[in-house]
């Protein structure tokens, strides 16, 4: 199997592809970037073979992509849909440490190192849950969202599709947040929050909304 990543930007990456490697030895791996300077380099000793144009040629039945875009979820999940779109195959690219036993998850997701997910969670598609986060019992992650470092999601929530997660945020159980919403760095979510609303603070509050660009974060329509 061949493994296309899309962003060639953290160094923490090559570390997750050396721990893949460690278990599957014959895995193959290469970038893809939309930064024309980065195209035709090596990053950390990895093609950088170019952008989502190549897509459709690189695509087959033993390659599979993966969205490693993690700073806005709006542009994960557009151009997530671009690799979809021109006929490529999603795979998912997970830390080997992560115990996945009585969890479920879809395609396309990015899982690094530390992330603790309890019996009965489930990841849609396209999601991304960076170091030492954790997903208590029973909650779900919907598709395109984005759960930073440290983040601690309580048993039984619902994250809603595009969500964007910041740092250390915690999340209280039985909370259900809607789709496309942001919640601040340190924020302690303690009450249901609503399609794109913006919520900061502890308690956390909201502060505004985003724009309602999109009705979910499906990439498989």
């Amino acid at each position: 199997m061949k493994i296309y990543l899309l962003g060639a930007a953290n160094p923490e990456t090559m570390r997750m592809i050396l721990a893949i490697q460690r278990a599957l030895p014959n895995q193959e791996f290469a970038f893809l970037d939309n930064d024309p300077a980065k195209q035709g380099t090596l990053f950390h000793g990895l093609p950088v073979v170019g952008g989502l144009d190549r897509v459709a040629e690189l695509k087959g039945d033993d390659v599979r992509f993966v969205n490693l875009i993690t700073g806005s979820t709006t542009t994960r999940y557009q151009t997530t849909c671009r690799i979809v779109e021109a006929g490529g195959q999603l795979g998912n690219f997970i830390h080997p440490s992560i115990d996945l036993t009585m969890t479920s998850m879809g395609t396309g997701n990015y899982l690094q190192e530390g992330v603790i997910l309890q019996a009965e969670v489930s990841i849609g598609d396209n999601s991304s849950i960076h170091m030492g986060a954790l997903i208590a019992h029973e909650s779900h992650v919907g598709n395109s969202v984005f759960i930073a470092h440290g983040v601690s999601v309580s048993g039984c929530c619902e994250i809603g599709d595009g969500t964007f997660i910041g740092t250390n945020a915690s999340i209280l159980p039985r909370i259900r947040i809607g789709r496309w919403a942001t919640i601040g760095a340190g924020a302690v979510v303690t009450k249901d929050v609503p399609d794109y609303a913006v919520v900061v603070g502890n308690p956390g509050k909201i502060i505004k909304s985003n724009p309602d660009s999109f009705q979910d974060g499906r990439v498989f329509k």
